[in-house]
C-alpha cells in the first residue's frame, strides 16, 4: 500500500476532523434548543431526554457493529454511506411537526453517526503508521470531538438567535456534504478481509441491554423508582448484560471481546471515558435550561456562557496528547477526573439563581472542560495501543461505543434524577396550592408557565430546579472522585509508554534488517 503524501495526509485530516466535528455537534447542539422544542412541539422532560438520548442510544447500540463493518468491507465507503445518510437525516430531523417524529428522526442520526464516527479513528490509524504522528493526529482529533460537544450549544445559540428551531439540524448538512466530498477525493480505500462477518447475536442483545437500561431509568421518575416497573426493568437490563457477556465468550468471532476488558489499562482508560461523556452530557442537559429558563437568557448567551468549556477542552486535549508519554497515562487521566469532579462539587455547592457568572461559574467551567481535555485524549490513544492496527476498527468503536454509553446514561440517570427532585420539590412547595404540581413537574417550562408573575410560585418553581441542579451535580462529583481512585490503580504510567516506543522501535527495525 503506497504511503499517502504529506498533503494528502493533511486533506484526510482534514476530511475525518470534519466529519467527526458534525457529528459530536449534534450530541450537544440540541440541548439549547430544548426550551423552544419542549414549546413547539408540546415535548414534556421525558420526551426531551428522548430527543437528546435517541442519538446516543443509536450511536452506542451500533457502533461496535458499524467499526467491525467498516474494517471488513471498506473504510472510505463505510464513511460516506455514514455522511450521506446523516445529511438525509438532518434534513428529516428539520421538518418534523411532532415530538415523537423528532425522537424516531434523532435515532436515525445516531444510526448513520455511528458508521462514520469509528471510521474516523480507524483512518487515522492506518494512514499515521508513525506512533509520534498519529499521537498528533490523535490529540487534534481529540480536541475537534471536545470542541464540537462543548461548542454544540453556542453554535445552536447562534442559529436560534435568527432562525426556528430545526436550523439546528439543517446547519449540520453542509458539514457532512463538505465531508463526504472530501472523503471521496482523498481518503484511500482500506480494509481488513481477515476481520470476521458480523456478530448478529451479540448486536440483537446488545441492543435490546442498551435499550432496556435507558427506557427504564428514563421513565423511572414517572414510575417511581422502587416500583415493580423500574425494578423489573432494571433486572432484566441486569440479565442481558449477563446474556450478552455469556454469548460474546461463545462466539468464535464476537462483536466485542469482552476478554479485552481483563486487561486492566483497556478497562480503565474505557471507564475513564464513559465517566467524562456521563458527567459532561448530563451537566450540559440541566446547564443549558438553567440559563434560558432560570435566568432567562436567550440561546446565543446561553450558548455563548458555554464556550469556556469548549475552550478549555480544546486546550487541554492538545496538551493531554503531549503529556500522557512523558509523565503516563495515569497521572493526567487522574488528574483530569479529579478536576472535573472539583468543578461537579462547587457547582453543586454554589449554584443560585444569581451566583456570578465571571467571578465563579466561568471558573467553574474551564476547571471542568481542563479536566475534560486531559481525560479523552491520553484515554483514547491508550485504547488504541492495546490493540493492533489492524483492529483499528474495532479499537475506535469501543472508544466511541464508550463515550456514547457515558452520554446516554449520562441525559438518561441526571436528566431522571433531577426530574425526580424537581417533582418532588413542587409538590411540597406553593404550587401545590394551584393543583398542579404534578403537571409542573412534568416539563421545566411548564412549570414556569403555571408560576407566571406570581412571585410565590416563581420562586418555587426555581428552587425546585435549583435542588434538582444541585443533587445532579454532586452525584457526578462523587462519580468522578471514584473514577480517580480507580484510575490510580488501574491506568497505564510511563513504563507502558516507554515499552510501546521499544516495542515500535523495534517492529521497524526487523523489516530493515529482513
Amino acid at each position: 500500500m503506497l504511503t499517502p503524501s504529506t498533503s494528502r495526509k493533511a486533506g484526510i485530516l482534514v476530511a475525518v476532523y470534519v466529519a467527526a466535528l458534525a457529528i459530536n455537534l449534534d450530541i450537544t447542539i440540541v440541548n439549547v434548543a430544548l426550551p423552544s422544542i419542549a414549546t413547539e412541539l408540546d415535548a414534556g422532560t421525558r420526551d426531551l431526554q428522548w430527543i437528546v438520548d435517541g442519538y446516543n442510544l443509536a450511536f452506542t447500540a451500533l457502533v461496535l457493529a458499524a467499526g467491525s463493518m467498516s474494517d471488513r468491507y471498506g473504510r472510505r465507503p463505510a464513511l460516506l454511506v455514514g455522511l450521506l445518510g446523516f445529511a438525509l437525516a438532518s434534513v428529516a430531523g428539520a421538518l418534523v411537526t411532532s415530538a415523537g417524529a423528532l425522537i424516531t428522526a434523532r435515532f436515525v442520526m445516531g444510526a448513520f453517526a455511528a458508521l462514520i464516527f469509528p471510521t474516523t479513528l480507524s483512518i487515522i490509524s492506518n494512514t499515521f503508521t508513525d506512533r509520534r504522528q498519529r499521537a498528533a493526529a490523535l490529540g487534534g482529533w481529540g480536541a475537534v470531538v471536545g470542541v464540537g460537544v462543548a461548542s454544540g450549544p453556542v453554535t445552536g445559540g447562534l442559529l436560534l438567535e435568527h432562525f426556528y428551531w430545526g436550523s439546528i439540524f439543517l446547519a449540520l448538512v453542509p458539514l457532512a456534504l463538505v465531508a463526504a466530498g472530501l472523503a471521496y477525493a482523498l481518503v484511500p480505500e482500506s480494509r481488513d478481509a481477515s476481520v470476521p462477518a458480523l456478530d448478529k447475536r451479540g448486536l440483537l442483545v446488545s441492543v435490546a441491554m442498551l435499550g432496556t437500561l435507558t427506557y427504564t431509568v428514563i421513565e423511572a421518575p414517572e414510575h417511581g423508582w422502587g416500583s415493580a416497573f423500574t425494578v423489573l426493568g432494571f433486572a432484566a437490563a441486569a440479565a442481558l448484560v449477563a446474556v450478552f457477556v455469556a454469548v460474546e465468550r461463545a462466539a468464535e468471532h464476537p462483536m466485542l471481546d469482552v476478554r479485552l476488558f481483563a486487561d486492566r489499562r483497556f478497562s480503565a482508560a474505557s471507564g475513564a471515558v464513559t465517566v467524562t461523556f456521563f458527567a459532561l452530557s448530563g451537566f450540559i442537559f440541566l446547564i443549558t435550561q438553567y440559563f434560558q429558563v432560570v435566568r432567562d437568557f436567550g440561546p446565543l448567551a446561553t450558548g455563548a456562557r458555554i464556550l469556556p468549556v469548549a475552550i478549555s477542552i480544546a486546550v487541554a486535549s492538545v496538551a493531554g496528547g503531549i503529556l500522557a508519554p512523558r509523565v503516563g497515562t495515569r497521572a493526567v487521566v487522574v488528574t483530569g477526573l479529579v478536576s472535573f469532579g472539583t468543578a461537579m462539587a462547587w457547582i453543586a455547592s454554589s449554584v443560585e439563581v444569581d451566583t456570578s457568572y465571571a467571578a465563579t461559574i466561568v471558573p467553574q467551567m474551564v476547571l471542568m472542560g481542563l479536566g475534560m481535555g486531559l481525560i479523552s485524549t491520553p484515554a483514547t490513544e491508550s485504547i488504541m495501543l492495546v490493540l493492533p492496527p489492524a483492529r483499528a476498527g474495532v479499537g475506535s468503536a469501543v472508544n466511541d461505543a464508550t463515550r456514547e454509553l457515558g452520554a446516554t446514561l449520562g441525559v438518561a440517570v441526571i436528566g431522571s434524577v433531577f426530574s425526580s427532585v424537581f417533582g418532588a420539590r413542587l409538590v411540597d412547595s406553593a404550587m401545590a396550592s394551584t393543583g398542579q404540581a404534578q403537571a409542573a413537574g412534568d416539563s421545566v417550562p411548564v412549570a414556569f408557565g403555571i408560576a407566571g408573575a406570581d412571585p410565590a410560585l416563581v420562586s418555587a418553581v426555581q428552587d425546585a430546579f435549583l435542588s434538582g441542579l444541585t443533587t445532579g451535580c454532586a452525584v457526578l462529583a462523587a462519580l468522578c472522585f471514584a473514577a480517580a481512585v480507580v484510575g490510580l490503580v488501574a491506568l497505564p504510567g510511563r513504563r507502558f509508554h516507554a515499552a510501546k516506543v521499544a516495542e515500535a522501535a523495534e517492529d521497524a527495525r526487523q523489516p530493515a534488517a529482513a
